[in-house]
């Protein structure tokens, strides 16, 4: 078929496209592990573009800051921009299908590009599961180039959770992070933990809007010691940004942590939870697996400098 010829319309993501969504969710999901943003809350629908052809939805691209570097970082930083895109099973060959989104999600990248501090570079990336050899090669051709890997690993809940206890001069909560003044705390240490990938404050946003989401922390005299997040994806729980700061590290924080967010997890109904770790972090790797996680898949990541 020339799909060329079939009348084709491609405009930003609206409420009324959400079965059309899930369609065309259902049947890229129907490739294992395949990595499809979902669209979030509505404020982030300019950064969603769909194609239509007769009335069906045969692609989508999406595109958002993942990593904004504060002032006062090293000038070799840069900030990180993510796309993802993705079509029908048997479109994902249609260059110029592809080709029509890429253009929106570039001119869209270069918008958000200009909000981010001139101060450092910017990086425009792209991450598929390893199996996803198509679509990858659509960017590679290109000229991205392989950034780094991940692994996906699970957790079932059903399965035994361990107990840990902390030293008594620390103290475990929830933050919730609610007045503008606690953010910009957490976003401080959590950039001085991953100096070269920080959070910012529209990822947190987005990060805060999720079902279920809360953040957990260790403190000794009100200092965060520790942390991580925890939020409902589907049906799945999701653990992200977990991190011990340098003077409290070795001491079983982590593993105390994540078996907190498990049981908060499990306490609200879920059956599984997963987290992304570097295949090279050898140390959170063991970290993962001794509280029951393994992994399952692996995202690889290839990026290009934004001009």
């Amino acid at each position: 078929m020339n799909h060329s010829a079939i009348s084709r319309t491609i405009r930003n993501f609206r409420q009324d496209d959400m079965q059309l969504l899930g369609d065309l969710y259902t049947a890229v999901s129907s490739r294992a592990n395949a990595v499809f943003w979902w669209v979030g809350n509505e404020e982030n629908w300019n950064n969603v573009f769909c194609a239509f052809e007769n009335g069906r939805m045969v692609a989508k691209g999406q595109v958002g800051v993942i990593n904004s570097v504060p002032p006062g970082r090293s000038p070799d930083s840069r900030h990180s921009i993510y796309l993802n895109l993705k079509a029908l099973p048997e479109r994902e060959t249609d260059a110029e299908l592809l080709e029509q989104i890429y253009a929106c999600l570039v001119d869209r990248a270069y918008e958000l590009k200009s909000t981010l501090s001139p101060e450092y570079g910017t990086n425009l990336c792209v991450g598929n599961d390893a199996s996803e050899k198509v679509n990858s090669s659509f960017f590679i051709e290109k000229g991205f180039i392989h950034l780094n890997s991940l692994f996906r690993m699970n957790r079932n809940l059903s399965e035994p959770i361990s107990d840990f206890e902390l030293d008594k001069e620390l103290e475990f909560s929830c933050w919730d992070m609610a007045a503008p003044s606690e953010e910009d705390e957490y976003l401080r240490i959590e950039s001085e933990v991953w100096p070269d990938t920080p959070l910012g404050k529209e990822r947190l946003a987005q990060y805060k809007g999720n079902p279920l989401w809360t953040s957990m922390v260790v403190r000794k005299e009100g200092a965060v010691a520790g942390g991580l997040m925890a939020w409902k994806e589907e049906d799945t729980g999701v653990i992200e940004d977990v991190f011990v700061r340098e003077p409290w590290r070795k001491r079983g924080l982590a593993k105390y942590l994540l078996t907190e967010a498990l049981r908060y997890l499990k306490s609200n109904n879920l059956k599984n939870a997963y987290l992304m770790v570097l295949t090279s972090n050898q140390s959170a790797l063991s970290l993962y697996e001794s509280v029951g996680f393994y992994p399952v898949s692996e995202e690889i990541r290839y990026f290009i400098e934004m001009n």
